[in-house]
Parts: structure tokens; sequence; C-alpha cells
């Protein structure tokens, strides 16, 4: 046991067990105290001055920090077990919550990526004449300021920022970083006594800026504009709100640190192939317009990607993955706190998924109200829509008896919607998503929730999302063998209408992850389910239509292998004997083209249709009209030859 645990009741407000804290965490747990971060600091400050030591209140960790720095010590660790496990109303044993939280606080992130964003403050205010020239006044001294106004628009000569006219047609980009296009742009000319003169109007004016402050009112500039880095939008009508945004944007100066929060393997997007589209479910996803198509596969930019997450959790191939942090961070947290609250005697747990938001909501219900049930466990993530049914199930398939995961105001339902039916349909009735707004509210419904029973053996979740997804559906179903889901599902399989595939292959020189194969010897299509994506770029290319998909989890070990989908008897080479191409195919290619076609109309040009690729490059070459033929080859030219055009000879 190298690390201490102080805990603390906060003046005997929750029930608190050190000794069974310390068998169920493995710390040093020596007895519980009362008041901590005041009549007892001086317990706290000798802790911290040996070090190693984790304070399990997150409330006054301020406190502790400052203690420390006063004392030129290694700060503490902190974790929340008050306000998630101590203050409730449920009456049964909340240690073995409590050890999973403490385990959970302990796992180390793996670091994160991050790259720099330079703004100088240049600054574009759009907006109607008083209260953008007013924006303008406040924002001159520590901006570069420029205000655009309405065509017609009378302009005041100030040195303070400058005035445009205009009407703003367009804007691309985020902070730091803007391009904006203004038809009808006009500028002043400088001298001349009164009303400044404008220069003559133009459209497609290109300018750039780092921030935007929008006082218009009106449409926003920009999809999901809240999440627009940059951007500042406020309802001109409201004093408080333009204020907000002009302290705001008064603060966007200098440089800042952004998360890269999405890794891409562009090799595994399935987007397109050969100029016929394929996956687009990310892109129909992203809030803020970060992704776009560029060719086989998608492209992100990580200065407009606001980090939501949604789109990692409906790629069915694993090319795009969140990273801030990963997908196998969120997978360890869940094992542990699962492993954890088994551990320390807890059973039939629930998981509860929360975003920040989420976090205040618990906070508020801890405080005024029932709190949280003993077996439910909270777990707050960065990007809620980036928790997918690969974690849904993953959780349920760890050791959880039910997934809630509640939803915040702006939380992205696009992409969780379907995720939660996904999950529901690998395994019914075990996850919901609990749009709650009132701390109470939440209470009661987790209170009020009917016990579900957690799987006898749970599995340990490593891998990708794609195997841990089949993983957890096969130990949650171990009777079943074929799961049926709900349309767009990532896994499937591919129908083939045997009547009307020629096996031409199309299909399998485009999959993009190898789920139809060939066979050298023998005219195949083969098929193996578990790589398949169900991206639907076989029966987009297939120019027979005979492929259909069809959304399903089979839980056997036959997804695993490949399996023969439509084959044919291979056609003989009528001279040599050879097996090529199909059988069917050349009979029917021979039947409309023999006689029917001006270059098949001698039998021994209709003869080549069934030869192998050898057999008629050499019936060419000896036929009567050969291509390849030319006039007779030209003697060789001698030493006498030569001689004898000269005149000395």
């Amino acid at each position: 046991m190298s690390k201490t645990l102080l805990v603390c009741d906060c003046l005997v407000s929750q029930n608190l067990d050190a000794a069974a804290l310390e068998v169920a965490t493995g710390l040093r747990c020596a007895t519980c105290y009362s008041s901590l971060c005041t009549d007892q600091i001086d317990i706290a400050a000798k802790a911290i001055a040996q070090g190693d030591v984790v304070i399990a209140c997150q409330q006054e960790a301020h406190r502790f920090v400052a203690l420390a720095e006063e004392m030129d010590a290694s700060a503490p660790d902190f974790v929340d077990i008050r306000d998630r496990a101590g203050w409730t109303d449920d009456a049964g044993d909340t240690t073995p919550k409590m050890a999973a939280l403490i385990a959970d606080a302990a796992l180390i992130p793996p670091a994160q990526k991050s790259f720099d964003i330079i703004t100088e403050g240049t600054c574009l205010i759009v907006g109607t004449t008083d209260v953008a020239l007013s924006a303008a006044e406040k924002l001159g001294e520590a901006l570069s300021v420029t205000v655009l106004l309405a065509p017609g628009a009378e302009i005041i000569p100030t040195q303070s920022y400058d005035t445009v006219v205009g009407n703003l047609h367009q804007a691309t980009g985020t902070l730091g970083r803007f391009e904006v296009r203004i038809n009808e742009f006009q500028q002043s000319v400088s001298g001349g006594r009164g009303t400044p003169a404008m220069t003559p109007a133009r459209d497609g004016a290109l300018s750039y800026c780092d921030i935007i402050l929008d006082l218009t009112g009106g449409v926003p500039l920009f999809p999901a504009p809240e999440k627009r880095d940059g951007y500042l939008r406020a309802d001109p009508k409201g004093q408080g709100a333009v204020a907000d945004a002009i302290f705001a944007a008064s603060q966007l100066v200098g440089t800042f640190e952004k998360p890269f929060y999405i890794r891409m393997e562009p090799s595994l997007c399935a987007h397109s192939r050969a100029e016929k589209p394929a996956c687009s479910n990310c892109l129909n996803v992203c809030p803020t317009g970060a992704i776009v198509s560029a060719g086989e596969h998608v492209s992100i930019d990580p200065m407009i990607c606001a980090g939501c997450g949604a789109c990692s959790a409906v790629c069915p191939s694993g090319a795009i993955s969140y990273d801030a942090p990963s997908s196998d961070f969120v997978f360890r947290r869940i094992h542990t706190l699962a492993s954890s609250y088994r551990a320390a005697g807890g059973k039939d747990a629930t998981l509860l998924v929360h975003d920040d938001h989420g976090a205040q909501m618990i906070s508020l219900s801890a405080r005024y109200g029932r709190g949280l049930p003993a077996h439910v466990i909270p777990m707050e993530v960065e990007a809620l829509a980036g928790f997918g049914h690969a974690e849904m199930v993953g959780a349920l398939a760890s050791g959880f008896a039910r997934v809630d995961i509640l939803l915040a105001p702006k939380t992205e339902r696009d992409a969780l919607v379907p995720q939660a039916e996904l999950a529901n349909a690998i395994s019914p009735g075990t996850v919901a998503l609990l749009d709650l707004v009132d701390p109470d509210a939440l209470s009661d419904h987790l209170f009020g929730n009917a016990p579900m029973t957690a799987i006898a053996s749970p599995i340990l979740p490593l891998g990708t999302r794609r195997q841990i997804a089949r993983l957890s559906a096969k130990a949650l179903n171990p009777d079943a063998v074929t799961l049926p889901l709900p349309a767009n599902a990532p896994y499937g399989a591919v129908i083939v209408d045997t009547a009307a595939c020629t096996l031409c292959l199309a299909c399998v020189s485009l999959c993009p992850s190898g789920a139809l194969g060939d066979n050298v010897d023998l005219p195949q299509l083969r098929f193996q389910e578990d790589a398949c994506l169900q991206c639907g770029l076989c029966a987009n290319v297939c120019p027979e239509k005979a492929i259909t998909l069809q959304p399903q989890f089979d839980l056997t070990d036959a997804a695993f292998t490949q399996s023969v989908l439509n084959e044919e008897e291979p056609f003989a080479c009528i001279e040599c004997g050879s097996l090529f191409g199909v059988k069917s195919t050349v009979e029917k290619i021979s039947e409309k083209l023999a006689g029917n076609h001006a270059m098949f109309k001698n039998p021994d040009a209709a003869r080549m249709i069934q030869m192998c690729d050898n057999c008629r490059i050499n019936a060419q070459y000896h036929s009567d009209d050969n291509p390849f033929a030319s006039g007779e080859r030209p003697r060789p030219r001698t030493t006498d030859d030569y001689l004898s055009k000269r005149k000395d000879h």
C-alpha cells in the first residue's frame, strides 16, 4: 500500500467506513475525519508533506493545492465520493461504489495531443449601426476592429476602428483564420469635408480576420454556431448578452492550445471507391461541418472540429476514432469501475454516463435532493456523443446490469439515438437515454428503475470497437446464433441474387474491407461476414443490382470464415482446354455476338470468344486478317549495299 487515502464525512453528513475502504481500495485509510479543510487541516498538511496522498474531497481541492504550494510539496490527487456516493437517501452500502470511483480516479489518462492557434485580434463586427458601433467603441482599444454596416449606412470617421459597408455573403474558417466574402463592398475615401465619399461598390470582396462578432440577430453564419471557435453571436436586443460577447471577444488574443480530438486512418475509410459512394455516416452527423469528402476517404479539419465525438461513434471501420482520450482508455475506465465494484462486494450496478452538465445535476441532486442510488455509478466523459454502441454493450458485458446516458441540452442526439437503438437490439431493454434537466427528476428516475441482473461472467474489453462489440454480443447472448439489427447497423450479411449475378466481381475489386473475395481457381464470389461494414458500396457498384444488405450479427465462428455466395462452372478453352471465365457468361456472349456483330460475322472470329487469352492471340496472329500483320520485312542492309552507293567503287 503505497498511497494514503484521506476521507472526510464533511461534518458527519455522510456515512463512511474507513476500514472497509482500506480493504476495498488497497490504500492506507486509518480513520474518517470530519473537517479536513478547516479544523483538521493540519492532518491534511502532514499527509501532503509525506507525499503520495489521495484526498476524497473535490470541492475543496483548491484549498489543498494552495496548501501544498505553501509547503513546496507535490499536489495531492483528488476524488469526489461525497456528491457521487456519500450524499444519498439510499440506505444501502455505498462502500463498493466509493471503491470503484476511487479506482477510476487512480487511472492515469494518456497524454493529450494538441496544436496552437494564434490570433492577433483582428475582429469583424457585423450588425445594425447603433449596436455594432457601440461594440466597436468598447473593443477598439483591445482589438483591431472593422465594422461592417448595411449598404447605405452613414459612416462617421474615427481612428478607433475601421468602418465599411456591404452585405456579408459568405464566411468560412474558424478562430485565427476566418475568410469572409462581401458583396456591394464599399470603403470610405480618406480626406475631404463632411460625410466621407465611398468607393464604387463591388461584389466578391475577400478579407480575413481572427474573430467574428455577429450582432445581427439573424441566421447564424455557421452550423452549430456555439461550437465554432472565434464566432461570437448575441441577440442585439439583449444588453447582457451583447456585453458578454464583447468581453469574450476581447479575450481572444494570443496563442491558444486546442486538442486533436480525432485520429484519422484514411486507408480504413469506406467513404468511396472508383467514384462510387458508400459510407457517409460521419458526414451526416458532424454538427460543425468539419468533415468533408476527399475522394475515396473523408478529411477532418482539426481547427473546425469541436470534439463532440459523434463521428467516431458511427464510423463502422475505425477509420475515425476519438483521441481525447482514446476509446481504449474509456474501456479501461469501464472495466475498472465494474471490476472494482464487484471486488468490493457490489452487485448489479448501473452505469450512469454523463458530461460536465450531468456532473452539475448530480452535485445539485446530492446537496439538495435524494442523490444517486448506491448501485448507480456515474462516469463523466468528455464527448457524450462519442459513447457509441460498442461502449454501451461493452459496459454491459463488463458487468453492469444497465447503462443510462444522461443527455445535456446541447448533446448531439443524431448519433446517440441510433447508437442506443443498436445497443438495445444487441441487449434489449438495458440502455436508456435520459433527457432530464431537473436534478430531482433524475434522482426519482434512478430510484424508481426496476432492478436488473448483470451478466454472470464479465468480459475483459480489449481490442477494437468492432471486436469488443462482437465479444460483448456473444457474452450477452450466449445461446443466440444470429441477432437481427436495425437498418444502417455496421454489421451484417450480403445477400446475392444468384439468378442476376454474372460473377463480374466488380464488388470484390472495390470492397473496402475485404469482406467480399474471389477464388483464383474457380468463378466464385466469397464473403466473410465479420469483415463486412455494411457500407453499401457493393450494392452501389453492382451493374446487375443483384446485391442487397441484411443487418444482423452472426455470433457463430462462421462469421470469421469465407462462405460462397455464388459460383458457376468455368468455361474450358476450345483450343487448349484451360479454364477461364464463367461458362454461362461466355456462352451468352457467343450467342449474342456470333453472326450478329460485324466483328464476328466470320465463324473463325466468333470462335475466338471461346478461347483463353493465349489461344486468342495465336488465332488472331495466324488468321487471314491478322491485325498484327504488316508488309514484307525489309532486307537488312549490308556493307556491300553501302559500298555500291559510293562513287569511288
